[in-house]
Formats: C-alpha cells, sequence, structure tokens
C-alpha cells in the first residue's frame, strides 16, 4: 500500500482493502466501501508532499492480522498511527477491513 500511497494511485490504494472495508480518521468523515475509501485517497494522495509509513508492531491468528504503523506527509497533514485489521479473502490474499488513523502524534 505504501508504494501506490506514495504514487498517488488511489485506485490501487482502495484495491487493497476489502469491499465493505471502512476508514476511520480525524482527517475526514468515515469511509465504507471501496469507492469511497478510492475517493478519499484520491484527496490524500493529491499533494506531492513525501509520504512514508513505519511499521512499528504486526501480527495475527489464521485469517485476520493486524499492523500498526506511523505515518508521515509532509507539512499539511503531519503525522499519526494508523491501525489497520486484516482479512484474508481466498483468491484476494490479505485485504484490510478496517483502518483507523489518528491526528499528529507527540
Amino acid at each position: 500500500m505504501a508504494r501506490a500511497y506514495a504514487a498517488g494511485d488511489a485506485e490501487g490504494c482502495a484495491a487493497l482493502f476489502t469491499q465493505k472495508a471502512t476508514i476511520h480518521s480525524p482527517l475526514a468523515p468515515p469511509a465504507r466501501g471501496r469507492a469511497e475509501i478510492e475517493a478519499l485517497h484520491r484527496d490524500w494522495t493529491r499533494e506531492a508532499a513525501a509520504k512514508r509509513f513505519d511499521m512499528l508492531e504486526c501480527g495475527g491468528c489464521g485469517d485476520v492480522a493486524w499492523a500498526l504503523a506511523r505515518f508521515s506527509e509532509g507539512a499539511a497533514t503531519g503525522e499519526g498511527v494508523t491501525l489497520a485489521v486484516f482479512e484474508r479473502e481466498p483468491g484476494a490474499g490479505w485485504l484490510v477491513r478496517t483502518c483507523s488513523l489518528t491526528g499528529a502524534t507527540a
């Protein structure tokens, strides 16, 4: 996802989410489903600012996994932390089911 995000590929970002996925962020209203997630990423990736993700922790069991990462998007958005829950879908592999972002971190 980091590559698609940094490249400004909103469609590529949305393709990494399940059809019923949700994103909760202080930066925008909740996004539900791939179409809303793609529109949200289109807004988020519009700026050419340097975008970075650093994995902090991850784990999982069976067909469910999670990842905690720090993100940085330059002066306009700043930094924060994201927690994503993944589901393994037959024929599609690991996709994000829900994602929650925090605002700026100390």
